[in-house]
């Protein structure tokens, strides 16, 4: 069995094997950190990326949305050729990195056409995307949906089956939505049901994706906790997510977020990228894993050297 994600050193945590970071997640119960930044607008520190930024605020996975595997762009980062990009940002922060895929179709086009956030080639959910993300070092790919893309848990499941049919050995899969993405019918407690999840799970999936309790209309504590235990109950992990902004509220709000979902029993704690838009609200982030594991295992993650 490997070390907790909690015990590890930056270099380990950068060098896990899929069976490895399932094992040391799991070992952590409920103390694991993934905080979500985008590299395709200016960093908050101007020449210091979101990533290394979020890291050093505590988080031990780092996830980055909208991220173009043909096209990757994180502002500030050195220069480096597109295929080194994902490991230079291991390289610079010491943290497992995954990244969003999203299950939109090609030829339909989503409320965020001519916008900052409209969809590129690489970031649709295609196995040959997969397979590129894989090769640059990608730990983990989530399969969701940025607001108004239209991705339903449909097209989830069947992007899942496909990707998972040729990589499931070597990368970490993720499914679920922290919201409706743009899907009328799936809002609410539609957002995700015990359906889906088997839907998830039977696809491939190694972790499922659920909205944070109070993060989206009728998403309660009991309800995901509920999902949770059953995710459970297949072998799966979870990983509650916040993505609907409330990474910019207060941190008396974010630490009670927290703790609600430390009561689901999940696995993974995801704070979104849409505090002051790029990546949470810095002092969310630490409250966040203060909440979560206190400040001895909050502080030793921040103090630790990436050389180590």
């Amino acid at each position: 069995m490997a070390k907790r994600i909690l015990n590890m050193t930056p270099t380990e945590l950068t060098q896990l094997s899929k069976e490895d970071f399932i094992s040391a997640i799991a070992g952590s119960e409920g103390r694991v950190l993934a905080s979500e930044t985008i590299g395709l607008i200016p960093p908050l520190l101007t020449d210091v990326t979101n990533a290394e930024f979020t890291a050093s605020l505590g988080a031990d996975l780092i996830l980055l949305n909208m991220f173009d595997v043909w096209n990757p762009i994180i502002h500030s980062l050195p220069d480096v050729s597109a295929e080194e990009t994902v490991r230079e940002v291991k390289r610079l922060t010491g943290r497992m990195v995954g990244i969003n895929l999203e299950p939109v179709e090609e030829n339909v086009t989503t409320e965020n056409a001519d916008t900052l956030w409209a969809m590129s080639k690489g970031r649709y959910a295609t196995v040959e995307n997969a397979v590129r993300a894989q090769e640059m070092g990608v730990d983990m790919i989530v399969l969701t949906g940025n607001p108004g893309n239209g991705v339903s848990n449909e097209a989830i499941a069947s992007s899942l089956k496909n990707i998972s049919a040729k990589l499931k050995s070597k990368i970490v899969l993720a499914a679920g939505k922290m919201h409706a993405a743009g899907v009328i019918g799936e809002g609410g407690e539609n957002i995700i049901t015990k359906d889906d999840i088997l839907l998830f799970a039977n696809a491939g999936a190694d972790i499922i994706l659920l909205p944070a309790p109070g993060t989206v209309p009728g998403i309660t504590t009991e309800y995901i906790r509920s999902l949770v235990s059953y995710a459970h109950s297949l072998g799966k992990l979870t990983i509650t997510s916040i993505g609907t902004s409330q990474e910019g509220a207060d941190t008396e709000t974010i630490k009670r977020i927290a703790l609600e979902c430390k009561m689901t029993g999940t696995d993974i704690h995801h704070i979104g990228d849409s505090g002051y838009v790029g990546m949470a609200l810095p002092e969310n982030i630490f409250a966040y894993s203060v909440a979560i594991r206190g400040v001895r295992h909050t502080y030793h993650r921040m103090a630790q050297s990436i050389k180590r």
